[in-house]
């Protein structure tokens, strides 16, 4: 049913003093992917990081993949400076874009992997005609904006209805999940058919800054669930 499973912190939950050196620990840890919120107070009551972060983490030595997610809008003015940044994918909310088809075809213009971000309440039926154009597509289990907030149980319906789609279609399309994932409900997620987790509170947030190796546990402990898959 589903790919390597794949973990992706969100350094929103991250030592923003010592951003470099907590990406560096959890990769170490096993994390897969760095996962990078941004926010702009206008799309989302809150307000984050930009392209200068992503080139620091870049020049600061990370080779993971930087899983770019943009709660920005409008979208298109930013993706160029993002993927000049070192963005592996980029992915975008439909409503903040007035032409989705024309921004998924600026992101893979610009060398990065396109992928569509759908919020709990949002509906899948853009994915009708643009799925087969992505390299990912993101569920909001959350509504975005803050970090550490509750899973949402209707989202892994969503869930269901993406995988059955990508399968349907014979897509090699990642299906990723954010929002209050932790060791006590990945497995349930995993079941639903998404292979790439967001974690940002259960990483960043539970390991001590004293610690580092505090990530070793963490991440362990979502193998050790997602072993059950």
């Amino acid at each position: 049913m589903s790919k390597t499973f794949r973990i992706a912190p969100s350094i929103l939950s991250a030592n923003f003093a010592r951003l470099g050196e907590e990406v560096d620990n959890v990769l170490a840890a096993g994390a897969d992917i760095v996962h990078f919120d941004v926010m702009d107070n206008h799309y989302v009551p809150n307000l984050t990081i930009g392209p200068l972060v992503c080139e620091a983490l870049k020049k600061h030595g990370v080779t993971a993949p930087i899983d770019v997610h943009l709660m920005v809008k409008p979208v298109d003015r930013i993706i160029p400076d993002f993927a000049k940044a070192g963005a592996t994918y980029i992915t975008f909310h439909p409503e903040a874009s007035e032409h989705v088809d024309r921004t998924i075809a600026l992101i893979r213009e610009c060398g990065c992997k396109p992928g569509l971000v759908f919020n709990p309440a949002t509906p899948l039926d853009v994915l009708e005609y643009t799925l087969d154009k992505l390299d990912m597509v993101l569920l909001m289990s959350v509504n975005p904006g803050f970090g550490g907030q509750k899973f949402i149980p209707y989202v892994l319906d969503k869930a269901r209805t993406v995988r059955q789609m990508i399968d349907a279609r014979g897509l090699d399309v990642s299906l990723e999940i954010d929002g209050g994932v932790g060791p006590g409900n990945i497995l349930e997620v995993a079941k639903a058919g998404v292979d790439t987790f967001v974690a940002g509170s259960a990483v960043f947030g539970a390991a001590k800054a004293s610690d580092p190796h505090h990530y070793d546990t963490v991440i362990a402990a979502l193998r050790s669930e997602l072993a059950k898959a």
